[in-house]
């Protein structure tokens, strides 16, 4: 009987994740919904200043780092394993902070996932360590989500 109860719990479980909705990190549709460049404000008090962001959908978890440019490749695959992709560029580039060739340049680190105060600071730790080994900085953290969808 607990092994037929186990196997109806995993199959409902495996049921109920399917009906989260699917976004991707290159997902047109996303808009940003909670921003965090301030090191001293916690993750709980982004989120919950954030009239946008919806807490039981994914979203696109994105790091803005600074790390000298010998040191992207040393960053991905370090942040690959746990499902993160880095790309180079990034918004904070756009808006006014130039880096030149030789020296540091801005990435952004990407992961799908659903948002909590918890895995924020976790994240926002982990990122501010891994630039400062690499001789880089943690600018700080956003997430984006698609438009909640129309009521009709």
């Amino acid at each position: 009987m607990k092994a037929i109860r186990k196997a109806l719990t995993r199959l409902s479980g495996r049921f109920r994740a399917r009906k989260q909705p699917v976004i991707s990190i290159d997902d047109p549709g996303l808009r940003v919904v909670v921003s965090a460049f301030d090191e001293a404000e916690a993750a709980s008090s982004a989120l919950g200043r954030s009239a946008q962001w919806r807490a039981d959908e994914p979203a696109v978890l994105r790091h803005h780092l600074v790390v000298p440019e010998h040191e992207v490749a040393t960053a991905q695959e370090l942040l690959a394993p746990d499902g993160w992709t880095l790309r180079t560029g990034g918004e904070v580039a756009e808006q006014g902070e130039h880096f030149d060739a030789e020296g540091p340049g801005t990435v952004v680190a990407l992961r799908v996932q659903v948002l909590d105060a918890l895995h924020c600071s976790q994240e926002s730790s982990r990122m501010a360590g891994l630039a400062q080994r690499l001789g880089g900085r943690a600018l700080g953290w956003d997430a984006l989500q698609p438009a909640p969808p129309e009521a009709g």
